[in-house]
């Protein structure tokens, strides 16, 4: 395992975790969002996320378990640990209360209409919880760009983005209800910049754990779970999210351009 390869892999980790303030910053700095553009960014997200999970993550986990396995015990580890993926990720979300929820749709013109502001209640409250359902829902995430990127850093950079796009919204709604309740920009920002930090922490925590241990099975269990993780948040959070923020077609016409713009760079690389 490459030193320099860990440094890239965790440097784009903590690049997609705390663009958790940028979403709080555009908050702060734009009057207006734009959701058509906005919408269609999901959507690529998603694309990018959906197509590398299958046509990369997923088959080289299948490769390094039926080589340390088997062919038959291999395929079947690869796809209990790619449901496994999905579970543990649906068993986060499934924890935060729905009012809580990051992923709950905010949009910036929500922090300069006034009569919205009195609609809320506990905000403050709310702010704090989302932050933290954010940093218990960014961890996974964190290590599936982690572990990603450590086994090919050009296949880390395109997840990496994906998932930054991914944790504007949510910097956003971290934003917005701790700006109304306190009235600080300032605090406001650095919560939702904060809770960004969960990502690399997430990617830390899993390489020390797993360094005393990796090994081909470690990594296809790991590689699986991770493609099953960036599939459930795309098909969960990002398409319904983008389709929210916009409408049906931009967010599929987004999905396409994501899953072709990942292909072709892929193809670059071959």
């Amino acid at each position: 395992m490459e030193m320099q390869n860990v440094l890239i892999a965790f440097a784009l980790t903590l690049f997609a975790g705390l663009s958790t303030g940028i979403g709080s910053a555009l908050a702060f700095f734009t009057t207006k969002t734009n959701t058509k553009f906005l919408s269609i960014a999901l959507g690529f997200s998603a694309g990018v996320m959906i197509y590398v999970s299958f046509t990369e993550i997923f088959v080289k986990s299948k490769d390094a378990l039926t080589a340390a396995l088997g062919d038959a015990a291999g395929l079947t580890a690869t796809t209990a640990s790619f449901f496994g993926g999905i579970l543990v990720i649906a068993a986060i979300d499934r924890m935060i209360p729905y009012f809580e929820n990051p992923h709950e749709v905010h949009k910036i013109e929500e922090m300069t209409d006034t009569r919205q502001a009195v609609q809320y209640k506990k905000l403050y409250r709310m702010g704090i919880f989302t932050a933290l359902a954010i940093a218990i829902h960014n961890f996974p995430e964190g290590l599936a760009t982690f572990t990603a990127a450590l086994e090919d850093p050009t296949l880390g950079i395109p997840i990496a983005l994906a998932i930054a796009i991914h944790n504007i919204p949510e910097g956003i709604a971290v934003s917005i209800p701790i700006f109304y309740a306190t009235g600080n920009r300032v605090k406001a920002f650095k919560l939702s910049f904060l809770s960004g930090l969960a990502e690399p922490v997430g990617a830390l925590l899993g390489f020390l754990v797993l360094l005393a241990f990796f090994n081909d099975i470690v990594f296809g269990v790991l590689f699986a779970a991770v493609a099953g993780i960036m599939v459930f948040i795309s098909l969960d959070e990002l398409l319904p999210t983008a389709e929210e923020y916009g409408e049906h077609h931009l967010a599929v016409y987004g999905l396409v351009i994501g899953m072709l713009v990942m292909a072709v760079s892929l193809l670059l690389f071959i």
